[in-house]
């Protein structure tokens, strides 16, 4: 079984994280797919972006929830790689289209934990099927409301379960959510009884963020789905060797 490499927030590692820059390294770098996170502008547009603050990500400072998208446009996202300069905070549709063109998997993390955007699920879920990317979609969430959610609106979307702990029976609860994945901190892997059980419940471990080689080695031995990372070069090439 082929294992998938999704570079986390694109190829971070490389270049300014979720921007248009580092989804197309990750392309370069060979990656399969990319994790991204999404929230909502003032003005009620998606935009790629993890932290609420954009304070550490950007030369602004504040939430992204009390910017219109137009004013977001108007700080510097890069404050990292100098090399790259000036580089601006990326609609979903814009990250979106790149990985259609490029034909690799999104990982689309609704960011709704903190600041809950009233109707982001819907507005995602209708974006994905306006671009015709249902198939290269998967939606995962630290919150799982957002999850359940995304489930109501659509059965037949693809969803993951966010967790950074290492609770008892997480299988049994994504079967109870009716979910097709989980999204573990990578050292809940060590459990070989975990990945028994998500074997036989049929689920898909897809693990963060894996950038050391001792713990890209540790996936791959758990025969994970896929590995999450800001290096995707340096799993690609572990796995060859």
């Amino acid at each position: 079984m082929k294992i998938e490499v999704w570079a986390h927030r694109g190829a971070s590692g490389y270049a300014p994280e979720n921007t248009l820059p580092a989804f197309l390294k990750a392309y370069e770098c060979g990656a399969d797919g990319v994790e991204l996170d999404v929230q909502m502008t003032k003005d009620g547009q998606l935009v790629v972006i993890h932290d609420e603050l954009i304070d550490r990500t950007s030369d602004g400072k504040g939430l992204v929830c009390d910017y219109t998208f137009g004013q977001l446009r108007q700080f510097n996202f890069n404050q990292q790689f100098p090399e790259y300069g000036k580089v601006l905070i990326p609609t979903l549709e814009e990250v979106l289209l790149l990985m259609k063109e490029k034909g690799m998997y999104v990982n689309i993390e609704l960011k709704t934990s903190i600041v809950f955007y009233e109707g982001i699920e819907e507005k995602v879920l209708q974006l994905v099927k306006d671009l015709k990317m249902e198939d290269q979609v998967i939606y995962s969430s630290f919150n799982h409301y957002s999850i359940v959610r995304i489930k109501e609106l659509n059965p037949d979307a693809k969803c993951g379960l966010l967790y950074d702990d290492i609770p008892v029976n997480m299988c049994g609860y994504a079967l109870k959510l009716g979910v097709e994945a989980l999204h573990p901190l990578v050292y809940t892997v060590r459990y070989p009884h975990f990945m028994k059980e998500a074997q036989k419940a049929h689920l898909d471990i897809n693990v963060w963020t894996v950038n050391e080689p001792r713990d890209i080695q540790l996936s791959i031995n758990a025969h994970v789905h896929a590995i999450i990372t800001n290096y995707p070069d340096r799993v690609k090439t572990m796995m060859k060797n």
